[in-house]
């Protein structure tokens, strides 16, 4: 419906210009989630600041944004509110820490193991919690300090400069591609908005954005096992989530440039960033789904665009705070609304008649959960689903062959995979009390894949035993030997 995606070489203009869009879309979302997790906005700015500086030269996707993220605000919103602030930096200091591990210990290729339904579940609940947090944005504080929707005039202003900024990033690419399409329709919404005079809110109406630079600070909180038993869970909580938002948006970005980031360095590049973050004055962060589709859509690939957006972001808070805080809030929901219409796989809604019935409840469930919880815990939810259906499945799968050769013996030929979910199977295909003296369990188109396997087997060979029966297991695959070499000597039959 939309080609927002246009697959472009890195080139520094491009890397620059994207950087300068991205930026400007960073400062509304950093504060926001700086409210979310109820701290000072400009925790948010230097997290923001930070984590994408630092992600953008040690990580491991060129042209991914990372920053303070709503994932992780929500995590930590109770934190700050039992504890205070302070404990807040202490627990992404120990978030860095873990998550650079997970890097050293190369964990990042567990990735791989998150089916793709769960991929599309993930980019449609991140498309919806993007959308549904633009909303807020069409909403005023009354008198009694309660949000109300928009009124008269000027949610017609809201609107319309909404759409005029997405019907520009939708036309401008037609006509040229010299400027990003997003970075242009900010400039010209603000400039309409000035000329005008429009009654509309800017950025200056959330929060100023003006400030100094980061400075060294160690969190200010006892060094005591009290301390470790306060911030170790929810250390862990926000290390997990940053990282599978991450690897999940890098995958993303892989698919969408056609190149191929490195997962653990890219987690080592996360926790180095939230390491040197909590040590000065910052909320943390991880990679942002809808910055890093901004930043290529507008033309950033390489590691420049990253950079460039934190610093021109650092920029802002230190000297240009006043021109920031003049950008008419509208044109920024306007380039997060395209950013929706982009990141939502609007092919899923296709295919899920043609997949199975399975494939499509994962996709729906994991985008449910995604919107009304949170991202670790949707995710987990799609890859235990997904893993009992693969389970149950297989399950079915395990077959036997028989026949009886010319010495009286019995041959069970199996095919497909012995595990936890086929052993009851396993047990049908066998009749201990019919059965001759002899039998051979022929393992060559099966495979011995975990102890229940072992167990199972084990079991047969004793029904047969207390028959006066005789089991030979043969052709066990190298692999399937050194898995029964590893439980030790359960076998009390003769392996050929």
């Amino acid at each position: 419906m939309f080609e927002l995606i246009r697959k472009t070489r890195a080139n520094l203009k491009n890397d620059l210009l994207s950087g300068l869009t991205v930026a400007l879309a960073l400062v509304p979302e950093a504060i926001a989630f700086a409210f979310v997790a109820g701290v000072d906005p400009l925790v948010g700015l230097y997290a923001a600041f930070l984590v994408g500086l630092i992600t953008s030269i040690f990580g491991g996707r060129p042209g991914m944004i990372s920053g303070a993220t709503g994932a992780l605000a929500v995590v930590m919103v109770s934190l700050v509110a039992e504890h205070g602030v302070e404990y807040l930096f202490a627990a992404v200091v120990l978030q860095g820490i873990i998550q650079m591990l997970a890097g050293a210990f190369k964990l990042g290729k567990f990735v791989r193991i998150i089916p793709h339904p769960v991929m599309l579940g993930f980019v449609n609940g991140l498309a919806i919690i993007i959308f549904l947090a633009q909303l807020g944005q069409f909403k005023m504080a009354d008198a009694n300090g309660n949000l109300q929707w928009l009124q008269g005039e000027a949610m017609y202003i809201m609107l319309a400069l909404v759409a005029l900024t997405m019907a520009i990033i939708h036309f401008l690419p037609k006509l040229t591609k010299a400027i990003p399409s997003s970075l242009a329709a900010i400039l010209v919404v603000t400039g309409l908005v000035q000329f005008f005079n429009l009654n509309t809110r800017l950025v200056i109406d959330m929060a100023s954005v003006a400030g100094g630079l980061p400075t060294f600070h160690i969190p200010q909180v006892p060094f005591s096992m009290e301390t470790l038993h306060i911030i170790f869970p929810y250390s862990v909580i926000l290390a997990a989530i940053g990282l599978i938002e991450s690897l999940m948006t890098l995958q993303l970005v892989d698919e969408v440039t056609e190149t191929r980031g490195r997962a653990n360095q890219e987690c080592f590049g996360q926790g180095l960033a939230n390491l040197v973050t909590g040590f000065f004055g910052g909320m943390g962060g991880c990679a942002m789904i809808g910055q890093s589709m901004i930043n290529v859509n507008s033309g950033g690939r390489g590691r420049a665009s990253g950079i460039s957006a934190a610093l021109f972001l650092l920029f802002f808070i230190v000297a240009g705070s006043a021109l920031i805080e003049m950008i008419p809030l509208a044109a920024l929901v306007g380039v997060m609304f395209m950013v929706v219409l982009g990141t939502f796989e609007w092919s899923s809604f296709k295919v899920l008649n043609k997949i199975p019935k399975s494939d499509a409840f994962v996709i729906i469930l994991v985008s449910t959960v995604t919107v009304f919880t949170d991202l670790a815990i949707a995710v987990g939810c799609g890859v235990v689903v997904s893993s009992l259906v693969f389970a149950w499945k297989k399950s079915e799968r395990i077959k036997s062959s028989t026949y009886i050769d010319e010495k009286g013996a019995k041959h069970y030929e199996l095919d497909g995979p012995l595990f936890f979910g086929s052993v009851e199977s396993f047990k049908d295909l066998f009749n201990p009390k019919d059965d001759p003296s002899e039998i051979y369990i022929n393992f060559e188109r099966s495979r011995v894949c975990d102890h229940s396997s072992i167990e199972v087997i084990n079991g047969i060979v004793e029904k047969y035993k207390q028959q006066n029966k005789l089991v030979y297991v043969t052709n066990l695959s190298a692999d399937c030997e050194s898995v029964v070499k590893k439980a030790g000597n359960l076998f009390v039959a003769t392996v050929k």
